[in-house]
């Protein structure tokens, strides 16, 4: 497994695993849920990844004995690959200014050292910072799946590359360029690679996470996508070599056992927990102290490109005055540039007590979702969101836009057919999201027996289906899938 982030390792793979926590999204825990799920299956599984030492807290001490451990083998395998440089050592986030220096040094360290030294059957990538390692691999006769996140690239030159230490020159035909290289010579300084679409291009399968979202790549549903990473990604597809696997929520989003909850709750005690959390979350937030309003959450960064925050600014005095006679909140606990538009319309209209915003916190979010009725997830695109895949967990309903992992994971509530677990809605428009608001409060407002029955059901549906093992489950069987073929036929 090569990748930038990840949230913890099994504790059976070294002295520090627990220390060795690097997140920006849902990479972390999705390499992190694989991982485990490798090892507890007795696979012979390593990981690269930088060694963060700010962010690992690794003192003096911590380093030497990560030093220690590789020398005298006091370990039963080494199996943590920890890629050194001094781009990594300082930094207090995964990715930064210096994105293209972290990518190649990583790269180098895993490409020069660590696989030669581990000899791996299979190499799991993630992401444009590992975009040259299928390549190689490749070159070396080894599998390689490649997973993109996101549809972020860098572009960089073959001279930029081997000044870093690596020795393009032995895979760079497998490489992704701007044109269409002629030789190795005349492509070198002026022709770049592009590191997202090099990875699909070179890997002997390419996944997305979600399958709606692969769906909508390969049918040219986004403009934002570049047309040649579509080209690329069509193109596996097309052979048979790409598919769409589910992330999963980190294990942590348990109302259960909740860390940030002093008042725990399941599925057989839902409703006062709710109730409880609901109280603390209005009192903290400054807004009216009521168990029985309904509370509508935002829980995803405040980015108007993606999330639709707009479409809830366009429609959001107008929603709290027609439900006033409900006592409707909006709870928003998120950072992002579009934040002081809500500022703005609180304090405008006067909403202070019926909606509240304020910067994204681990613990108001875990608060929230126990809190509130319902999460709002308008994304104009989603590759596969998480917050919808938590909150039903919470016995908080999603109301989100038709798209991408959104699909996949949100079903519209049926109340006579037993069905569902929130409200989606097709035009991606401040009119679409109303609609979808208002059958989510027209549920709201239906009898309480019934409601709690369907929450009950939609809660536990969120336990067994939207967890690590069912996503290590699929990736465990692409891998076996993958070796089972001859690498000349991917």
């Amino acid at each position: 497994m090569v990748t930038p982030e990840i949230t913890y390792l099994p504790e059976g793979m070294g002295n520090l695993t627990q220390r060795m926590s690097a997140k920006a999204g849902g990479l972390a825990d999705v390499s992190a849920s694989l991982v485990k799920a490798l090892y507890d299956l007795g696979a012979d599984v390593h990981v690269a990844l930088p060694n963060y030492r700010r962010m690992f807290h690794l003192d003096v001490a911590n380093v030497f004995q990560l030093e220690f451990d590789k020398v005298s083998r006091a370990l039963p395998e080494q199996r943590i690959h920890l890629a050194e440089d001094r781009v990594f050592y300082h930094r207090s986030s995964v990715y930064g200014e210096e994105n293209r220096q972290i990518a190649l040094a990583f790269q180098r360290e895993v490409i020069n050292h660590t696989i030669p030294q581990v000899q791996p059957d299979l190499i799991h990538c993630n992401d444009w910072m590992t975009g040259l390692i299928p390549a190689v691999a490749r070159r070396h006769g080894i599998h390689s799946l490649f997973t993109v996140h996101n549809i972020h690239t860098e572009r960089t030159t073959l001279n930029q590359i081997e000044d870093r230490g690596i020795d393009a020159a032995e895979f760079w035909s497998q490489l992704y360029y701007q044109r269409q290289p002629l030789c190795y010579e005349e492509t070198r300084s002026g022709n770049p690679v592009d590191m997202l679409a090099s990875g699909i291009f070179a890997a002997a399968h390419v996944n997305t996470v979600s399958p709606t979202f692969l769906m909508e790549i390969v049918e040219g549903y986004h403009s934002f996508i570049p047309e040649h990473i579509r080209n690329e990604i069509r193109s596996k597809a097309a052979s048979g070599c790409a598919s769409g696997i589910l992330n999963a929520p980190d294990p942590s989003f348990d109302p259960t056992s909740d860390r940030y909850l002093t008042e725990h709750f399941g599925t057989e005690d839902f409703q006062a927990g709710k109730r409880r959390n609901k109280m603390i979350f209005q009192e903290r937030m400054g807004l009216r102290v009521d168990p029985d309003a309904p509370l509508i959450f935002w829980p995803s960064r405040l980015d108007p490109v993606q999330k639709g925050c707009q479409l809830l600014t366009d429609i959001l005095y107008q929603l709290t005055a027609d439900y006033h006679h409900l006592g409707l909140q909006v709870g928003v606990v998120a950072s992002g540039s579009f934040q002081s538009h809500f500022h703005d319309i609180v304090s405008r209209h006067g909403l202070h007590d019926c909606v509240g915003v304020r910067d994204f916190s681990e613990e108001m979010s875990h608060l929230a979702y126990a809190a509130s009725d319902f999460i709002l997830m308008p994304s104009s695109f989603e590759p596969c969101g998480l917050p919808q895949m938590v909150a039903p967990k919470y016995g908080s309903l999603t109301i989100a836009h038709d798209t991408g992992g959104l699909h996949d994971t949100v079903e519209h509530l049926n109340v006579e057919g037993d069905a569902g677990n929130g409200f989606l809605f097709r035009d991606c428009n401040p009119q679409g999201l109303r609609w979808a608001i208002d059958e989510a409060l027209a549920f709201f407002q239906r009898p309480a027996a019934l409601k709690s029955r369907h929450i009950a059901r939609i809660m536990r549906e969120a336990n067994e289906r939207f967890n690590h093992d069912a996503t290590a489950a699929a990736y465990i069987e692409l891998y076996e899938d993958m070796l089972e073929r001859k690498l000349t036929e991917d």
